[in-house]
């Protein structure tokens, strides 16, 4: 296991063994039965790419009314499932041991899906950190500065790895330029789970 640090971000390569993404993917896909994935909609009325469901008392959703953390599935009405205790585990490891996030974001991208430069800006309490967890087919990830045109980095993030968004780069630009479809067989169907966890309400 490799460790990147970067204007307080940090990518911890291989954190995951083979047997700990499998268990993680099949919570996720567990849940996803109570909670089923979704195409998410921009207030804007674009259809994002990467389909979404979420884990824990609250939700990041976006639709006309805006960019917000919601304690239902829109589509279900259902208050979304609990966050599997790994998640948990994860977070106290690499992002904060005395408080637990209260939002996990899962992304499930296929084929062509990609996810623009965007800050995480959506939160109470924006100095806490963002965790995220990569599942499945390899990602091109794009880490930028705090300005939409500031100068930024591409790197793969492999099923397995863990990443921080943290101290200067919380609020760093970042994205995901596109997957690398095929590069693993983890996920049911194909593509990359990517779970993202935060403090939605400090």
């Amino acid at each position: 296991m490799g460790a990147m640090r970067h204007n307080g971000f940090e990518l911890h390569s291989g954190a995951l063994d083979a047997q700990t993404q499998a268990a993680l993917v099949a919570e996720v896909l567990a849940a996803a039965e109570i909670a089923p994935v979704y195409a998410p909609v921009t207030p804007w009325g674009k259809p994002m790419s990467a389909q979404q469901t979420s884990l824990g008392p609250l939700g990041w959703i976006t639709d006309a009314k805006g960019y917000r953390y919601e304690p239902h599935h829109p589509v279900t009405g259902e208050p979304w499932p609990a966050m599997p205790p790994r998640l948990l585990e994860l977070w106290r490891r690499y992002a904060d041991p005395d408080r637990p996030p209260d939002s996990c974001l899962v992304n499930l991208y296929r084929d062509d899906a990609k996810m623009g430069l965007h800050q995480d800006s959506d939160e109470a309490f924006l100095n806490a950190p963002v965790l995220g967890i990569s599942l499945g087919d390899t990602a091109v990830f794009r880490l930028g500065g705090p300005a939409r045109k500031d100068p930024t980095l591409t790197f793969k993030l492999h099923s397995g790895d863990v990443n921080v968004l943290a101290g200067a780069s919380r609020r760093a630009y970042h994205g995901v330029d596109r997957i690398l479809p095929g590069s693993s067989q983890l996920v049911p169907g194909g593509g990359r789970i990517n779970l993202t966890l935060r403090r939605a309400r400090g």
